[in-house]
């Protein structure tokens, strides 16, 4: 029978274990076990396989935290059927993170409320749900950063942040006039695309071609590069339907009238 001696030595056990799951459900399953004369060997294989699983949830729970995600979007909730020109068939075979383990790129491209963040950070999501190393940032945030990097000399240290992850995200690219302020803006995200080039995969989603990032990141030279590295060996996903929030906004407006 359970006693509370037996119970206090296996709780302060687990304790200095930190088998936190276990020490959870512990006077349930030491009634459960008893009850129903469960096979030592099972039992240990149970709570050892409920301590894995709580233990995978809060790990992956700590990568969408890390990742800096500024919402939880899921595919699911994407209309494919309003973006009638998009391959919904190659849009979800890139769930299945193939990329990732082969370090390609992805570029989303196309007009502004097309969905293209909505389906990269659906992207993220998943990939920190399968315990990758992610990171959110918008183009103008990640060369802020970095630009305040040349200022107090820690470049090199703020880098790392970017080069790091297994997956980067960078958003809205050519979205606002930022990277047009000075031509070291170009140089500082050359150093960002040439340090994950063929070692990590990024993401990107931009409303610019490519003819056009030349003089919106102010330096054409460095810019050839850039475009040289993004481009080679990624994965090409344009968008070429109408706005959602326009749609959504003229659907609003016909309810109210």
């Amino acid at each position: 029978m359970k006693s509370n001696s037996l119970q206090n030595e296996l709780e302060q056990l687990l304790i200095t274990l930190k088998l936190t799951k276990i020490l959870e459900i512990l006077p349930n399953e030491l009634d459960r076990v008893i009850q129903e004369n469960v096979p030592p060997a099972t039992w240990l294989k149970s709570l050892l396989a409920k301590e894995a699983a709580a233990r995978l949830e809060r790990r992956i729970e700590r990568r969408i935290t890390d990742s800096k995600l500024p919402e939880r979007k899921l595919v699911q909730d994407y209309d494919f059927n309003f973006q009638t020109g998009l391959d919904q068939s190659q849009i979800m075979g890139l769930f299945a993170l193939d990329f990732v383990a082969r370090k390609r790129s992805l570029i989303f491209g196309g007009h502004s409320g097309t969905g293209k963040s909505h389906l990269a950070k659906a992207l993220l999501l998943h990939a920190c749900q399968h315990d990758y190393r992610c990171l959110y940032t918008t183009a103008s945030a990640m060369l802020r950063h970095l630009r305040s990097g040349l200022v107090d000399d820690t470049l090199e240290q703020k880098l790392k942040r970017y080069l790091s992850p297994e997956i980067l995200l960078i958003d809205e690219l050519g979205f606002d006039q930022i990277e047009q302020d000075e031509t070291r803006y170009a140089a500082l995200f050359f150093k960002v695309v040439d340090g994950r080039y063929a070692k990590a995969s990024t993401i990107y989603t931009t409303n610019l071609d490519f003819k056009q990032l030349g003089a919106y990141l102010g330096d054409p030279v460095v810019t050839t590069a850039i475009v040289d590295r993004m481009i080679h060996h990624a994965i090409i996903v344009h968008i070429k339907g109408p706005s959602w929030r326009l749609h959504q906004s003229q659907q609003i407006n016909k309810s109210d009238t």
